[in-house]
């Protein structure tokens, strides 16, 4: 019955076909082609551009952990993970082609193995209410996540959407977390009298490090064990801007709302069917930024593993930002996970604060936020002890970017 449930709700989502979050002047979702800033190839007729652009970016993090996980025996100490990173070294191109084609391919040289290839993909624009995109690129789920990589209001990602969940089993192949991301995969999107937007894809359901076929048949539901993907959002003032701070653009009025879910199907292999719902909330007025999102997910072990319970996690987090001045911004964000589950008491409660500073007519962007990790309402200590195993307790990040 529950899987019945399931793929009737997807097959209602399907047909709306589900996304085109796409911005009239940048409808790869990377950079804009609207006003060609930067070094830019085009024909004289115009139909064709190509674009080469760089993103990096540096960081100075600092991350403090409480002594539970830690083993004093080995001299692991409560500071970790700190000191300088690079987040993201991209390099690629992008561009139009014959005014029905877009492309784009771009490289992180700071990941490595399949995460190296970060994106890859062209789209055929049928219409302006259907279009076809191949390749790999970022599932239709979450409003954090499908935020133009550079534009976000936070240097880190919401933890309740990068963070495991917590299982009371030790199989490190079944350590899922709510975001989806990266993936392989096909899907057709559009935008239907420039209000409702929508996208629906099948993708691997592997992530971003893997760039080869490896799926085969579930055995227990018996269709391609792929991640059936889709998100349905309506704006009512117009194509909401990938971004959540721009200097360029603080005389905004958008407003979006958004309904995902997905369904990340397994096959023979000792893991699980993860079930996704997410809901969305997004506007820019003026120098204004606001966005709050809550998400669902259902861990479902394959029948192999012989275990018969499910286990079902909620979050979700409130942010918004604010332009005190023409190029600085102050940012707020409120994240809440149960990351042990509904079935047992007590959340994680992440506040953070954050400042955006845009350097004027050079394309650097300086970033700096603090989070502090909370736990409250738990029913016994070992849980509480559980919930933020590997998160740390206080943690801060400046970020200088660089994009050209």
């Amino acid at each position: 019955m529950k899987k019945l449930i399931i793929l009737s709700v997807l097959a209602m989502i399907m047909p709306l076909a589900v996304m085109a979050q796409h911005e009239e002047d940048s409808e790869n979702g990377v950079v804009s082609l609207a006003g060609r800033e930067g070094f830019t190839i085009e024909t004289k007729k115009g139909d064709f551009v190509f674009k080469p652009y760089l993103l990096v970016q540096t960081c100075a993090n600092f991350n403090w952990y409480d002594d539970e996980g830690l083993d004093k025996a080995y001299n692991q100490d409560n500071i970790a993970n700190s000191g300088f990173s690079i987040p993201y070294a991209v390099l690629g191109f992008t561009g139009k082609a014959f005014g029905k084609v877009s492309f784009n391919l771009s490289m992180n040289a700071a990941a490595s193995g399949g995460a190296l290839l970060q994106q890859a993909w062209f789209d055929v624009q049928l219409s302006k209410s259907l279009a076809l995109r191949a390749g790999k690129f970022k599932t239709p789920f979450s409003h954090a996540y499908l935020t133009t990589l550079g534009e976000t209001l936070l240097p880190q990602l919401p933890l309740s959407l990068t963070s495991s969940v917590i299982l009371p089993y030790s199989l490190n192949a079944v350590t899922p977390n709510i975001g989806t991301g990266f993936d392989l995969g096909v899907e057709i999107h559009g935008l239907v009298a420039d209000k409702f937007g929508y996208e629906v894809g099948l993708f691997n359901g592997t992530g971003a490090s893997v760039n080869t076929a490896t799926k085969t048949m579930s055995d227990d539901w018996h269709i391609p064990s792929l991640l059936y993907s889709g998100r349905l959002t309506y704006m009512p003032k117009g194509v909401m801007p990938s971004t959540q701070g721009n200097p360029n653009r603080l005389h905004e009025d958008k407003i979006l709302f958004g309904l995902s879910g997905s369904i990340n199907v397994e096959s023979e292999n000792e893991s699980t069917n993860d079930t996704r719902v997410g809901v969305e909330f997004a506007m820019m007025k003026n120098k204004l930024y606001l966005a709050a999102e809550a998400y669902y997910m259902n861990v479902d072990f394959t029948k192999r593993q012989k275990i018969s319970d499910s286990y079902n996690y909620i979050g979700g987090y409130v942010q918004g930002g604010y332009f005190v001045a023409p190029r600085l911004q102050a940012a707020l964000r409120y994240d809440l996970f149960n990351r042990n589950g509904t079935g047992d008491d007590g959340f994680l409660n992440m506040p953070a604060v954050g400042v955006n500073y845009f350097f004027k007519g050079c394309n650097l962007k300086l970033q700096a936020m603090y989070q502090y990790v909370a736990r409250s309402g738990h029913d016994t200590q070992l849980d509480r002890d559980n919930d933020n195993l590997g998160l740390a307790t206080h943690s801060a990040t400046v970020m200088l970017q660089y994009t050209f």
